[in-house]
């Protein structure tokens, strides 16, 4: 039988995976590959959380081919060189992958796909990854959208809900002398005498195809009734919690959307489906983006903003942000549980963000780096679209005056002051009047919380009024709907 290598990347899963589909259907016997080359990636090389979760990930997957009889060859260096050697081998004849989106990505594989096809080979692309290619949703002019509503008008009309098809119950062994690296060679994971950080995170999350489909069934049984509504709490469980699965490609967007559409909803549930739908279609909308505007990952999208009057960050108040020690509640909370968890809620984000680029008036680039490092879903195309939407810079941007105030989103979405107490244990024998602004009560702080900040590392009321002064300036506003 012949050979066809499987280059695994983001596309950890065996269910709905067009690259291993298309060699079976071709009659080859399937290679599963994965080659470690986080430097072609650059500069946006994983971050160490995205390594943590990718360690496990790639066990995951090990397992399952295991289980089916096959296994996962894993090769560190340049794919290229790697790729050939493989091919030579194996005597392949066929190399299938899935695509990936991001500037370095594309270009790396183009050139890849290129030198392999002129020496006779076999090589398909496909996609896996997301519920429409960039380039197939256009304007009416032919224009990529730089509005989402428009945009996903149009791309809503494609989704299907036929289930997508799944692996099968046997795959053939690779060749028995065919070489390969342990995962655990990769090292991935912090390993002594560094700490082990990341020991929080799997409290909360299993990597792999089977912890993706297990967080689905959980939000499609609880919080999808009453999404569009509770999302906004993050205290609740009333997220999907899917992000990390699908960038690292464990479960399929398609995957999600046949299990969506193909489910009878109550009328009351309706408009939350719409909703948790088009949640997604953000993520689409932030690959349509980057695709087709990769100088996002790095530039303000909106040029007016070219010359804006950022602060110089001041090193000690960046890292009270980062670490939680800002002296405002909720930020610190939302940044604690990104360090404990490698996420955060998305209100939280916002907050945090807006905290950073228009209380603080650092460039959004410091937040997306910190992001980009702590972050498991930490997907360039929905990083920077959320980074760029917070400052104002991005496409269907917030407007410039939009100043999240951190104590009003604390007094409505966490108002018993649940998700603060859990990720400030020094404020939990506060009384929930103190826990938005602990510093107006400075006197029931230094006696309940002697350890935390007196006050905010900057003062609110000041720091929105010099931002409106400064963001007035630009007055930068979205391009109008096509």
């Amino acid at each position: 039988m012949s050979h066809a290598l499987i280059w695994f990347r983001r596309d950890l899963r065996l269910d709905d995976n067009p690259a291993l589909e298309a060699a079976l259907r071709a009659g080859h016997a399937p290679i599963p590959v994965y080659i470690h080359a986080p430097d072609e990636e650059a500069p946006w090389a994983p971050g160490a959380a995205t390594n943590a979760w990718l360690h496990r990930s790639l066990q995951a997957l090990d397992a399952d081919l295991r289980a089916r009889g096959s296994r996962l060859i894993v090769r560190r260096g340049d794919s290229l060189s790697e790729l050939e050697k493989l091919i030579a081998e194996t005597r392949a004849e066929a190399l299938h992958w899935n695509r990936l989106y991001e500037p370095a990505s594309i270009a790396r594989d183009t050139r890849i796909k290129q030198g392999l096809k002129s020496r006779g080979l076999t090589v398909e692309s496909h996609n896996a990854a997301l519920l429409v290619e960039p380039w197939t949703v256009q304007t009416g002019s032919g224009d990529p959208y730089r509005v989402f509503t428009p945009f996903w008008k149009n791309a809503r009309t494609r989704l299907v809900a036929a289930a997508p098809p799944t692996a099968p119950a046997r795959l053939p062994e690779p060749p028995v002398l065919l070489a390969g690296l342990g995962i655990e060679d990769l090292k991935l994971e912090p390993a002594p005498p560094e700490p082990r950080w990341d020991a929080g995170f799997w409290q909360h999350w299993q990597p792999g195809e089977a912890g993706a489909r297990e967080m689905l069934d959980a939000f499609l049984d609880g919080a999808a009734h009453g999404y569009k509504e509770q999302r906004n709490y993050p205290d609740r469980i009333a997220t999907s919690k899917l992000s990390p699965h699908l960038h690292f490609g464990e479960i399929s967007p398609r995957q999600v959307v046949a299990r969506v559409l193909g489910q009878v909803w109550p009328a009351a549930v309706q408009g939350d489906i719409d909703h948790f739908l088009s949640e997604l279609g953000w993520r689409e909308f932030s690959h349509h983006l980057l695709f087709h505007l990769p100088h996002t990952a790095q530039e303000n999208l909106n040029p007016k903003f070219s010359e804006f009057r950022w602060a110089k960050p001041d090193p000690a108040h960046l890292a009270a942000w980062q670490r939680g020690r800002t002296g405002v509640p909720i930020v610190d909370a939302g940044m604690r549980e990104l360090w404990h968890t490698g996420w955060m809620h998305n209100r939280v984000r916002m907050v945090v963000a807006s905290f950073l680029t228009k209380n603080l008036r650092y460039h959004w680039k410091h937040g997306a780096d910190w992001f980009w490092d702590t972050l498991v879903d930490a997907d360039l195309a929905n990083n920077t679209q959320g980074w760029q939407w917070t400052a104002g810079t991005g496409a269907d941007a917030a407007p410039y005056f939009r100043i999240f105030s951190p104590i009003a989103q604390a007094q409505k979405f966490d108002p018993a002051g649940k998700y603060i107490r859990r990720w400030l244990p020094e404020l939990a024998t506060l009384p929930e009047s103190a826990l938005a602004a602990p510093w107006e009560q400075p006197d029931l702080v230094r006696r309940l919380a002697p350890g935390y900040p007196s006050r905010p590392i900057v003062d609110l009321k000041a720091s929105r009024e010099a931002a409106l002064a400064a963001y007035s300036g630009p007055k930068s506003k979205p391009p109008p709907e096509r």
